[in-house]
């Protein structure tokens, strides 16, 4: 794993306070900040928190890789970018997976810049909903939508997906609209993935909701149930990147505002650390550069 990443999630954990805090402020999962910890005290080989169920607490072993760790990541952040020339020595073709509602929204404007940055790197993207074998299929990255990480797998961070349910007015025309998210169960939701019942999440002032949802339209990407909901068939959950523009236009409305669906971890996935490519390492720091300040991103992004 990344040691300088595996620094900053130590160094979170400690100022935070606990592993659930720091996955909320890195936007990590708490199994994968759990992780990082776990492979701090395997390279220490000692343990580095004293953990109750109330509070954790710093070993003398753990104040050392505290120490340390702050001096790492300030080394870290005082390395010298990479100058332009290097750009034009990496070459190579490099694999990338994702779904189509992120290829078309994020991947579509983000690597024509790489590419830019770097002109003598080919990218060629599988646009494919179901999950990639990288190995079987020769993947170099994956990009994913998830908060349950394969723990054979190495995750890097990239943003956040927030969600919105939402219908077209022409749906909601004559039917009462929810004012909750047991309300969704009178309605006709269009479902991810497959047919029967679908449980959505939403948080509302640190609270959790949960509702079975059904409806008479299911499928595996998130861009063919939004083509069905502007068209009025039903009410769906769509991550809020691929809905903006329509939700600004007037095209769709938001329902249950003060309800926020469960946040989801957009990662870059692939398989081993040792011997990456050079081509690999700079499209995924190009990425969570890009995801952090693209304004074609943050514009996605803005809630009007």
């Amino acid at each position: 794993m990344d040691r300088i990443t595996a620094a900053q999630v130590f160094v979170t954990i400690v100022e935070q306070g606990s592993l659930s805090a720091a996955a909320e402020r890195l936007d990590m999962s708490r199994a994968m900040v759990s992780r990082y910890l776990s492979e701090m005290e395997s390279w220490a080989e000692v343990r580095l928190l004293h953990r109750t169920t109330r509070k954790i607490s710093l070993t003398s072993a753990g104040e050392q890789a505290y120490q340390r760790s702050l001096k790492l990541m300030k080394l870290a952040e005082a390395m010298p970018a990479q100058q332009s020339a290097e750009a034009h020595t990496l070459k190579g073709l490099l694999r990338v997976g994702c779904s189509q509602s992120l290829g078309i929204s994020a991947l579509s404007v983000a690597i024509p810049e790489f590419m830019r940055k770097y002109p003598h790197v080919a990218v060629n993207l599988q646009i494919n909903n179901k999950v990639i074998k990288l190995v079987e299929e020769r993947i170099d990255l994956a990009i994913r939508i998830t908060n349950n990480l394969e723990p054979n797998l190495i995750a890097r961070p990239l943003s956040t997906c927030h969600s919105v349910v939402c219908a077209a007015p022409s749906y909601l025309d004559g039917k009462i609209i929810p004012q909750k998210p047991a309300d969704l169960a009178e309605h006709n939701c269009l479902t991810y993935n497959f047919f029967g019942k679908s449980l959505w999440l939403f948080e509302k002032q640190h609270q959790q909701y949960s509702v079975p949802v059904s409806g008479t339209l299911s499928a595996n990407e998130s861009t063919v149930l939004m083509e069905a909901t502007l068209q009025g068939a039903g009410i769906t959950m769509q991550p809020y990147y691929s809905v903006s523009s329509y939700l600004k236009s007037g095209q769709l409305i938001d329902l249950l505002p003060d309800y926020q669906p469960q946040a989801m971890g957009i990662y870059g996935i692939y398989v081993s650390r040792q011997n990456m490519p050079a081509t690999l390492r700079a499209l995924l720091d190009f990425l969570v550069e890009w995801f952090a300040s693209s304004p074609d991103w943050q514009q996605l992004m803005l809630k009007s």
